[in-house]
């Protein structure tokens, strides 16, 4: 039986704790109790940022879990985390197969000293904050999650998710972790390199007209995408589109689109084994060079380097 011990600090954030739903879910549909949860805190008790109290055992010293998953605060800077937390977790982690900070649980783990030189990441807004608090750790703001050796991290609310599924696919192996995410109504399982923000999220128009244009241009990526094409969608001469959607987005409707076709290239380089040229002419590109220059003005890193590290995290 493979022990989880859930480490939740005052004012802890509840979608950390609904995480234990995906270990839950992984001994139903493996038929068997493999995983055991716990909740521990300081003496005993733990109360939620909504108010909500949780009843744990009291972490010690000889406390002991297979897997440790530091729940977040929703500020580590208005709610500090007791730095007993960090101490006793320092002891506790030495015994453990591994340990995980779940969102701004990142910063308990490094307190513990537990993120000195390795990678990590936590929600983008703290992530500069974490990286001027402990310049020892290689704090990465753009990644979904992060496993560095025995010591995981990851980004904030949903990330928690894709951490503690990519947990369950390295015990049970990748059917059951999609097993689990089909019983979350996930629609997809994110890679630990794939970033946290949403390019549709970041546009963010206010107007259904240039948002039908969005949407005409993400389902089809693969075509040529005009201006004209684009503006007939959002039924608006070639002109007033240009104007509207660049007062409305911040970017010029090329800008936008090739956003669009980095985003789902990045996605499908680190969750399919497609081939760059494959990947390059699904998404709209010319050819593979003219992506990869895309990646490189995008992301500062051609698409290579992008595989390479989802199979790392994988």
């Amino acid at each position: 039986m493979h022990r989880v011990g859930y480490l939740l600090p005052e004012g802890f954030q509840v979608m950390g704790l609904g995480t234990q739903a995906v270990f839950e879910l992984a001994n139903l549909i493996v038929e068997e109790p493999f995983y055991a949860v716990e909740n521990y805190a300081l003496g005993g008790a733990a109360r939620a940022s909504t108010g909500l109290t949780v009843h744990t055992r009291s972490l010690t010293a000889r406390s002991q879990a297979d897997t440790w998953l530091v729940v977040g605060v929703l500020s580590p800077l208005s709610a500090p985390m007791a730095p007993d937390l960090s101490r006793l977790l320092g002891k506790i982690a030495t015994r453990a197969r591994r340990v995980a900070g779940l969102c701004t649980g990142a910063f308990v783990l490094a307190d513990a000293g537990l993120l000195d030189g390795r990678r990590a990441t936590t929600h983008w807004y703290w992530a500069e904050v974490l990286q001027q608090r402990h310049p020892l750790a290689h704090v990465e703001a753009d990644r979904i999650y992060i496993a560095d050796g025995p010591v995981w991290t990851s980004a904030g609310m949903t990330a928690e998710l894709d951490l503690a599924l990519a947990l369950v696919e390295k015990d049970l192996g990748a059917e059951t972790a999609r097993s689990v995410a089909r019983r979350l109504v996930m629609h997809q399982r994110r890679s630990g390199g794939q970033s946290q923000h949403s390019e549709m999220l970041e546009l963010a128009p206010k107007s259904d007209r240039i948002q039908q244009a969005l949407e005409h241009a993400r389902r089809n990526l693969s075509q040529a995408l005009s201006v004209e094409e684009l503006a007939e969608v959002a039924s608006l001469s070639p002109r007033q589109f240009s104007r509207v959607f660049t007062a409305e987005t911040g970017q010029s409707p090329a800008k936008a689109v090739e956003g669009l076709r980095l985003e789902a290239a990045r996605l499908m380089i680190e969750s399919s084994r497609h081939p760059l040229d494959v990947v390059a002419r699904e998404t709209g590109f010319r050819d593979r060079r003219h992506m990869r220059e895309a990646f490189m003005r995008g992301f500062g890193i051609p698409p290579q380097a992008v595989r390479r590290e989802a199979r790392i995290a994988s």
